[in-house]
């Protein structure tokens, strides 16, 4: 044998070659086969335990004994109805869309700006900026923000410097959203999330901007629109797409977080808080998982009304 023909790639075999061949032909198996190691584990860890978790909540347990009753029940959502557990779902759900609304209104000025005046490097820093306080820790961040809002935190120290410590003052002492300190507060709490889901509003809702056309905002100056009026009928409208989008991110990461309320705010609880207490120290799975299924459901309406506003397309 030449050493050419020793140094040659060895064809492959005629398994290998037909095999090869058979899913050349056939892009579709060649997909399906790339996909169903992970649709399978999709399936059986992610959509397994949302159905291990709903068929959970149709359970109840037994008082006297505190074990689970393997009975289909409607007890456990009747639970929910319950003044003090109906109150923590109405706390979550006005907190998080507190904060999707200021997030909103927050964001849209820098992705505005972003999407129409920064260029070259100021783009750059833009996203960086962005961006930054979604690469250090979350815990880290919170328990920062536990640090700048506690009555001898940076945020107090500064109001006093300012002589402002009565604005600070009447602030903490409205009814509901004060306390004793804005670390305590509901208002810290609503601070604390709207810092740590602010970028997931601003990114959407800047590259939904960049996708109105400038001769759609110029025509309307030509036809003497206002800015006012250009902002309402043409901006607006077509922004609304991103704005939709970011609001997923943040309704649905306030709905079911548990560690921010848990180290700023009030000692009320919040869903996942409630969870934690139902499954951990109260041993109540059932009331846990029927509490669980609320933000489930409450986001799957929430999905469907966002795709019929093209909001999927801004994400």
């Amino acid at each position: 044998m030449s050493a050419a023909a020793a140094s040659a790639p060895r064809a492959p075999d005629g398994a290998l070659r037909r095999l090869s061949d058979l899913l050349w032909r056939r892009p579709r198996l060649l997909l399906a086969l790339m996909l169903a190691a992970p649709l399978l584990w999709l399936g059986v860890v992610y959509l397994g335990a949302l159905a291990t978790l709903l068929a959970q909540s149709f359970f109840s347990i037994d008082e006297f004994s505190g074990l689970v009753v393997h009975e289909f029940t409607l007890k456990s959502y009747a639970e929910l109805l319950r003044p003090s557990n109906f109150d923590i779902i109405l706390r979550t759900v006005t907190m998080a869309a507190c904060v999707t609304i200021a997030a909103g209104v927050v964001a849209f000025p820098i992705a505005y700006y972003a999407a129409r005046y920064a260029r070259g490097r100021w783009k750059a820093v833009f996203y960086i900026g962005v961006m930054l306080p979604l690469w250090s820790s979350y815990l880290v961040k919170v328990y920062a923000w536990k640090l700048i809002l506690a009555k001898e935190g940076i945020l107090t120290w500064l109001f006093s410097t300012l002589h402002l410590t009565a604005v600070m003052d009447a602030v903490l002492a409205l009814p509901v959203v004060g306390g004793n300190s804005l670390s305590v507060s509901y208002l810290g709490t609503f601070l604390v999330f709207l810092y740590v889901w602010l970028p997931f509003m601003i990114l959407p809702m800047q590259a939904s901007l960049e996708r109105v056309p400038k001769s759609l905002i110029e025509a309307s100056a030509d036809l003497g629109a206002a800015p006012r009026a250009t902002f309402r009928h043409v901006i607006l409208p077509l922004a609304l797409p991103g704005a939709v989008a970011g609001s997923i991110f943040t309704f649905s990461l306030t709905l079911g977080d548990y560690i921010i309320p848990q180290i700023v705010g009030s000692s009320r609880l919040f869903i996942g808080q409630a969870v934690y207490a139902q499954q951990g120290t109260a041993g109540n799975l059932p009331l846990a998982a029927a509490f669980s299924v609320i933000p489930v459901v409450i986001m799957g309406v929430y999905l469907t009304i966002a795709r019929r506003t093209g909001a999927f397309d801004a994400l």
